[in-house]
């Protein structure tokens, strides 16, 4: 490749990476299927949480499974024109920013007026796609967290808290943990954990749902 098409090849695909991350699957998904919109019952946050709040477990795990898709394919697609192509740097930290790209997407839409979900699975979907034994551990923190307190909230925060800590942790042994990816993966959980912060406060309050629990 030129000059020119190292240089606008990446741009192009961070972007892409953010427009396929702004596709709000719960909101589609709920319409496809004929239940109420997402955004108008329970917590009101267009995810597959909330989407198993309408009693349409079918639809929550369509959800689920797209939005982990639309962070694990633009990174997967990433590391391996990065690498193929060469657009200079390390492939997994143009991994970690088109990551990001989707992920912020999720987060701040185009399509639906930047006004969107959590972005925990997308997240996750991301992991995964930079590098699976990360999201295996960052998955099973989560699993941990969510059998013992039933708070989705409160699992998705732990796990986002500890996703940098074992990048780093497996910096030089099962991968290479750059300034890129690292910032990328920081501001993802520093974003999960805002996003969480009413959550987190219905926690200490008591009067946060758990998990198949009906939302007040």
């Amino acid at each position: 490749m030129n000059a020119t098409s190292n240089l606008w090849m990446p741009i192009a695909m961070v972007i892409a990476a953010y427009l396929l991350g702004s596709v709000a699957f719960a909101i589609v998904i709920s319409k496809i299927m004929g239940i109420a919109d997402p955004r108008t019952f329970g917590s009101r946050n267009p995810g597959a949480t909330n989407v198993l709040r309408s009693g349409k477990r079918s639809a929550a795990i369509a959800t689920l499974v797209l939005d982990a898709l639309k962070g694990f394919i633009p990174v997967l697609l990433m590391l391996r024109f990065a690498t193929e192509w060469g657009f200079g740097g390390s492939a997994s930290e143009w991994g970690a920013l088109v990551g990001l790209a989707a992920f912020l997407g999720h987060l701040y839409p185009v399509f639906f007026g930047f006004k969107g979900g959590k972005g925990v699975a997308t997240a996750v979907g991301v992991l995964f796609g930079l590098e699976p034994t990360l999201g295996l551990a960052c998955l099973a923190t989560f699993l941990i967290l969510l059998y013992f307190s039933r708070f989705v909230s409160l699992a998705s925060v732990v796990a986002a808290v500890f996703a940098p800590f074992y990048w780093l942790f497996g910096h030089g042994v099962a991968w290479q943990a750059g300034a890129v990816s690292t910032g990328c993966l920081a501001v993802m959980s520093l974003m999960l954990i805002w996003r969480h912060r009413d959550n987190l406060g219905r926690i200490m309050k008591g009067t946060e749902s758990k998990l198949g629990q009906s939302k007040k």
